[in-house]
């Protein structure tokens, strides 16, 4: 069968644009995926924890701190060092020929090299507190890391639940407006029938009104409770969403009945405890630093030098290779430094340090006092959210049972429209309360359980 060169290029064109297709329906895809995509919990603490720019300054501290480490680690070796010279020098000179004085230009021509070292034998033991420190403060910025993560997981958990919290009033506003829509054709028809007055359609319009602003309201709400959480995590808002926790109603076992518990583990675990304990370390360290400015210091010193020297005024001068040999030197040194007066540096550091040290275990004190109010705060806050939602929950039955009479009274005409739409304002609310009790219970018992250091992610 022959096949001419026209068929071949409609096939190849064909599987070109087939091509181009499969190319472009993946690109489709992929944006519906990224669009579509709705973010968990987890993912957006991790996603936080992992390019917060917070925490990345932290981490670069850290870097930082390791280095340090290692420069306090090298004072511990000799220093060694070494030097090479070569001088020129041009002029003239009064040389004696015979009986006669003449002035004769002269070119000189001083090569040298040397080699150095030095090393610290004692300087009351600051070398050794100077790594101590240096290890110490890598500990303390670790441990102060931890504590930004830590307030950052909170407050995306937060963020996150307030999404949540918008989210299902909007569905309540939702739930109402079409309660009023409907209401709203069973009027007219009541109207129609004559049962009541045409003005009772005017307030039941007013009413649908009313709810298609709140649902209006409750939709921004939840746009900016999204915004809020994506600029937490740095990522763009277009397409940004959430994927939906069912929150049951929460009971009274989330609680915790004893704060006791809660202190005595966050005062041994808590980040912002370890890292006052970490300062009074470092500033006790600081203080003997200071003392060995009172005590003295010894260093071992070498030195090896060799020099080679010409000049156009000789001719019998050794070759360079051979001066450089014949002249070498070695050189040993002991060096010992004890201070007499300083002109009361050492003694002002040193006063200065005790006096750091003296405010470092204050602030120790301080840590823990502010540590024991936030969780008594929280641990009152959670109580009194429980009472509070509590409440609302009957509250809502009371309003639920208060409205299903009032519109059955006002099915048979005894109710008017606005005593109904009254009636429908405090169910709302009702509503409304019993949502935000409920969000603020769960927060608060995540704040409970953050110090007791269980994950917030559950």
């Amino acid at each position: 069968m022959k096949i001419d060169k026209e068929d071949k290029m409609i096939d190849f064109k064909t599987f070109k644009m087939k091509q181009i297709f499969v190319v472009l329906a993946f690109f489709v895809c992929a944006i519906s995926f990224s669009q579509t995509k709705k973010w968990t919990l987890e993912e957006c603490v991790n996603h936080a924890l992992e390019n917060n720019i917070t925490v990345k300054q932290g981490e670069n501290v850290l870097l930082t701190n390791e280095q340090n480490i290692i420069v306090a680690r090298g004072n511990f070796l000799p220093g060694v060092s070494a030097s090479a010279s070569h001088n020129l020098g041009i002029g003239t000179q009064r040389i004696d020929i015979g009986e006669t004085q003449v002035i004769v230009d002269r070119t000189s021509n001083s090569t040298s090299f040397g080699v150095g070292a030095s090393q610290t034998v004692f300087n009351g033991f600051r070398l050794t507190n100077l790594y101590k420190q240096s290890k110490l403060n890598l500990e303390t910025s670790q441990l102060e890391l931890d504590r930004i993560k830590d307030d950052i997981s909170l407050n995306v958990v937060n963020a996150y639940l307030n999404v949540l919290f918008n989210k299902e009033n909007l569905a309540t506003s939702k739930a109402q407006y079409n309660f009023s829509d409907k209401q709203l054709q069973q009027v007219k028809s009541l109207v129609d029938a004559g049962v009541q007055p045409r003005a009772n359609i005017y307030d039941v319009e007013a009413t649908l009104s009313a709810d298609a602003q709140s649902v209006t309201l409750a939709e921004n709400n939840v746009t900016l409770a999204l915004l809020t959480l994506s600029q937490l995590l740095q990522v763009p808002f277009e397409g940004f969403d959430v994927e939906i926790i069912n929150i049951e109603s929460p009971s009274e076992t989330l609680l915790y009945n004893n704060i006791t518990p809660i202190l005595n583990f966050a005062f041994e675990n808590r980040n912002e405890i370890k890292i006052a304990e970490k300062n009074i370390k470092n500033a006790e360290l600081s203080t003997e630093i200071s003392k060995s400015g009172f005590l003295p210091s010894v260093s071992l010193g070498y030195g090896f030098n060799t020099n080679a020297f010409y000049t156009n005024l000789t001719q019998n001068e050794a070759a360079f290779l051979d001066q450089l040999n014949n002249q070498k030197s070695h050189s040993f040194n002991l060096n010992v430094n004890i201070p007499i007066f300083s002109r009361f540096q050492n003694k002002t550091a040193l006063a200065k340090s005790i006096i750091q040290e003296e405010n470092s275990k204050l602030g120790l004190e301080q840590a823990k006092l502010n540590l024991e109010s936030n969780i008594q705060r929280a641990f009152t806050d959670a109580k009194s959210a429980f009472k509070a939602f509590e409440a609302a929950k009957k509250s809502l039955v009371a309003q639920e049972l208060s409205f299903e009479n009032s519109q059955e009274r006002f099915n048979i005409g005894v109710m008017t429209s606005f005593e109904l739409d009254q009636a429908r304002v405090r169910l709302i609310n009702a509503q409304a309360s019993l949502i935000n009790a409920k969000y603020d219970f769960v927060f608060k018992t995540k704040v409970l359980d953050f110090y007791m250091g269980k994950p917030l992610t559950n």
